[in-house]
């Protein structure tokens, strides 16, 4: 009979900590951003995608892969995401990684998408990138180091950055 007794209790334990971890982040203040990914995504940046060379040139298109494995550029004014209005959020092509709310992308002129803030801190990562005899930022996605396109300084406010992005190296979902 204890034994009973205590497999009962363990499994109501096991239930009430489950929907614990799942409402926490809701009852104790989750950001906004956070809040208004789906409940069925990973959260920006909380995992790692790893593959060989070989894989990601059968999982990317060739336009893809010249840009998110091999730091290659679209050309300006190409991306269909150009013309992307509309609520929703913008992930990486290799990865689904969420990267940028749609409703902090501009028009910065510069015929490639632009944002003035990743959908969260831990979405990409910077790095310094001195091709071409010059000194940028990268933006890689933080999820599967994928290239996405280099930050500037002379974006709008709030934040003032411009993030410069490949619109082959992202795909876009409506809410």
């Amino acid at each position: 009979m204890n034994s009973t007794l205590l497999a009962w209790l363990s499994a109501w334990l096991l239930v009430g900590f489950t929907i614990f971890a799942t409402c926490s982040s809701t009852i104790f203040g989750a950001s906004a951003e956070t809040a208004a990914l789906s409940r069925t995504q990973t959260q920006p940046g909380t995992r790692k995608v790893v593959k060989t060379d070989a894989d990601w040139k059968k999982t990317l298109t060739a336009d893809q892969y010249a840009v998110l494995r091999k730091e290659g550029t679209e050309r300006a004014f190409t991306s269909p995401l150009n013309d992307i209005h509309q609520d929703g959020t913008f992930y990486c092509a290799a990865c689904h990684n969420p990267l940028f709310a749609s409703g902090t992308k501009f028009d910065s002129g510069t015929g490639w998408p632009s944002f003035y803030k990743p959908i969260s801190k831990s979405a990409v990562d910077e790095k310094v990138d001195k091709a071409f005899g010059m000194v940028r930022t990268e933006v890689v996605c933080n999820v599967c180091g994928g290239h996405l396109g280099h930050v500037f300084d002379d974006g709008p406010k709030p934040t003032g950055l411009r993030y410069c992005m490949n619109g082959v190296a992202m795909t876009f979902e409506k809410k």
